[in-house]
């Protein structure tokens, strides 16, 4: 770069020749005293080896000689002055390049450096060049720093030392010498050239964004150094770091030309850090939305409190992504659970709150909350230290009273626990390496349609996915894998979760799950759970499983569909209900399973594929749709696939309606069970009332509650042989399980007959 030849612009000052009145004996800014007519300075016309010379006697202590005219100082020009000067007679001075630095208005600029080095002159006639570079940049070689607010200079000479002396001066050259900072950089922007200084405590926010400005389509070049930016910087052009930065927290460094992680990392130099403040980008940058990791590695010291990084927002409801790259950590302290016990009072009345908590502003927001009554994953929401008070992610099925709840906070490697809404998230090809040492992602308080699309979350030490609050609403999970660090040990053991659901419409679909205790806990409805293969298999023989998916509404409204479950099973139950006998309500109604692959090797004779768990009375099955999944058993034969869990209270079998259980296949199950039922029934002498027991072969050990049909397969005959043309009527729910039938005849007959008997009463 030569802004003389490429702008035009001319900084050489006129030749002595044209006239003495161009030169100051003081600053050189308007007004000054010249050499015009002054008794000290002459012009020589034909110096043997100058030519033309200005022949000047030092007579002050500072003899100055400055240049008139205003030459232009531009971000990124360095210009050389140059002077050559012999001594005629007298004294020998000593001579220096000398300037005077102009900023806005011509006021002078203080605490700038004015002068070049100084050469002391030895000999008579001896020619003698000096020479400075004076330039807006701290660079090396640069004599006269003046920082971007320099707008011009008058420049010349001093003359120092012993006054008396003649000396003869050349004409003064000024040339810009930019390319020998630029180098091969002929297109980019240096941040030096702008005032940047990169001492780690000098403010060059203003440098950066003066040569972004500046920089119109070129890249900006950060060299070594430390910079330090003491308020929020927005860089619009491409920018590339030798150096590093070093923000307030607060601050916010928006690259807007290459907004990725490496480009922050460069930034930074510490990869934390730097997802740190690209994140805070993100989220205050409407020009993006996504953050892609670009490949990288973030190796977190410890969790990283999302909130917190951004600083300045607490809701956040436009779509806005983080893709393609890992987490993972180093192992230390600060992935240890914090673990608490404190006394609180649980009031059903108040479903979602713990009252007269002891110690409560020690009990973290986000901590698991265990205690007699207390269903699976329930958590703290929030919590008012004035009021001693908790709110709760979910009711308590069985906790009236006071009594001394644990509380454990797991570690998560990004936690949005500190945010009151964050929607529409998107993690899309993350890598969540746990490593046993932490969990993966503590969700929001609030928050919908939040996504984790084709991420893998690796050996999560208790969490993959936990939700606190509702910030799952409409929740995505989409072609995940989760695999856990517990495959060691036997499904009982195992004490990690892949995720939890408090609210609606959450979608699950097509993941691979190996190795937790439950895949999913799930308390909210409406879910379309679809394509997953969930294994939780070990090597027990005779072993016992634990659910894949825990169904904790009562009115589901959900959907299974395709998924293969494998050495686990479905418990639907109402553990999240503070109220669970029923009541006036919907009870355990509207959901299908349809086409799943139900697989199970080396089980216990009792598992099944399908636990129904009321936790109180009265409850009954409505609008449960089981078709079209095969179950198969590898090893010992089970004796069925479907039961219903007493251990806090039976189903209210009268009351079951509308119950499709058919089109299902039973591979080395002992008991295959349908409703509608269709069964054959033979009675070999004639009688007036046949008693047909479809037991065991109705699902969960209902009643026979309809008969669809009766129809004669073959003659019925009387006690004589004579074939009989008669029908019977049925009286369902007999014997002292409810699970007879009896047929009632016109008269003593025998005979054979297919009949469809259903669980459920007609609608």
């Amino acid at each position: 770069m030569n802004k003389a030849i490429t702008d035009g612009i001319v900084f050489m000052p006129l030749p002595f020749a044209a006239g003495l009145g161009q030169w100051s004996s003081g600053d050189g800014t308007p007004g000054s005293d010249t050499y015009e007519g002054a008794a000290n300075a002459t012009f020589v016309p034909a110096d043997q080896d100058f030519g033309g010379a200005l022949e000047l006697q030092k007579t002050e202590s500072l003899q100055k000689l400055r240049y008139m005219g205003e030459t232009p100082i531009l971000p990124g020009c360095y210009l050389q002055i140059r002077a050559r000067i012999k001594a005629i007679a007298g004294n020998l001075p000593e001579v220096r390049i000398a300037g005077f630095a102009g900023g806005a208005g011509g006021v002078p600029l203080a605490g700038v450096t004015l002068s070049g080095p100084s050469v002391t002159l030895t000999s008579y006639g001896e020619v003698v060049e000096v020479s400075a570079i004076v330039g807006t940049g701290a660079r090396m070689g640069v004599d006269m720093v003046w920082g971007r607010d320099a707008l011009f200079g008058h420049f010349g000479i001093d003359l120092t030392g012993p006054s008396g002396g003649i000396v003869r001066i050349d004409d003064i050259t000024i040339e810009d010498v930019s390319a020998v900072f630029l180098g091969k950089i002929v297109s980019a922007v240096d941040v030096r050239d702008y005032g940047a200084i990169g001492d780690g405590a000098t403010d060059d926010h203003a440098a950066f964004e003066a040569a972004d400005t500046a920089a119109q389509g070129r890249e900006i070049i950060v060299p070594a150094g430390t910079y330090f930016l003491g308020q929020s910087t927005t860089i619009q052009s491409r920018i590339r770091f030798e150096g590093s930065l070093v923000m307030p927290d607060a601050a916010i460094l928006a690259l807007t030309a290459n907004f990725d992680l490496p480009a922050y990392i460069d930034a930074f130099g510490d990869g934390e850090l730097a997802f740190k403040k690209a994140y805070q980008a993100l989220l205050n940058n409407p020009g993006h939305v996504a953050l892609d990791l670009r490949g990288r590695k973030v190796a977190l010291r410890a969790p990283i409190d999302m909130a917190a990084a951004v600083g300045n927002k607490s809701s956040y409801n436009q779509r806005h992504v983080i893709e393609n790259g890992q987490f993972s950590v180093f192992p230390g302290a600060a992935w240890d659970t914090e673990v608490l016990t404190s006394q609180a009072t649980y009031d059903p009345a108040d479903a979602k709150r713990l009252s007269n908590v002891v110690d409560v502003a020690n009990i973290p927001v986000g901590a698991l909350i265990q205690g007699n009554g207390v269903g699976r994953e329930v958590y703290v929401t929030a919590k008012n230290v004035a009021a001693q008070r908790l709110d709760i992610s979910q009711p308590l099925f069985d906790a009236a009273g006071t009594q001394v709840f644990t509380f454990r906070r797991f570690r998560y490697m990004l936690d949005f626990s500190g945010f009151a809404d964050i929607s529409r998230m998107v993690f899309s090809e993350i890598d969540f390496q746990c490593g046993g040492h932490c969990s993966a992602v503590m969700l929001p308080p609030q928050g919908s349609a939040n996504h984790f699309r084709d991420c893998f979350i690796t050996r999560p030490r208790d969490r993959g996915i936990t939700s606190h609050g509702e910030g799952d609403q409409g929740m995505m999970i989409d072609r995940c894998q989760f695999l856990s660090d517990e495959s060691p040990l036997l499904s009982t053991q195992r004490v990690s979760i892949g995720f939890n659901a408090n609210a609606n419409d959450i979608k699950v679909r097509d993941n691979r799950v190996v190795h937790f205790r439950h895949f999913g806990v799930i308390a909210g409805s409406s879910s379309i759970l679809s394509g997953n293969h969930v294994f939780q298999g070990d090597s027990a023989q005779n072993g016992i499983r634990t659910a894949g998916f825990v169904l904790t509404r009562t009115n589901n409204r959900g959907t299974l569909t395709g998924n293969y479950i494998d050495n686990c099973f479905v418990e639907w139950g109402n553990e999240h209900d503070q109220a669970p006998e029923f009541a006036s309500e919907f009870s355990f109604s509207a959901l299908s399973l349809i086409g799943n692959v139900f697989l199970a090797s080396d089980v216990a004779p009792w598992f099944t594929f399908l636990m129904v768990r009321p936790h109180g009375a009265g409850h009954f099955l409505n609008n449960l749709n089981v078709t079209g999944n095969s179950f198969r058993i590898i090893g010992a034969n089970t004796d069925r696939v479907e039961a219903v869990d007493t251990s806090f209270a039976d189903l209210d079998y009268d009351r079951i309606r509308n119950i499709t259980f058919a089109g299902n296949a039973f591979h080395n199950v002992n008991t295959s069970v349908a409703s509608p039922l269709a069964l054959q029934h033979t009675e070999s002498s004639a009688q007036a009332a046949w008693v047909v027991s479809p037991a065991p072969k109705l699902p969960f050990g209902a009643w026979a509650q309809t008969v669809e049909s009766v129809v004669a397969a073959g003659p019925l005959r009387d006690a004589s042989g004579a074939v009989v043309f008669a029908a019977p009527y049925a009286e369902a729910g007999q014997g002292g399980a409810g699970d007879q039938i009896t047929l009632r005849w016109p008269g003593p007959v025998s005979g054979t007959v297919v009949l469809r008997v259903r669980i459920d009463d007609p609608l």
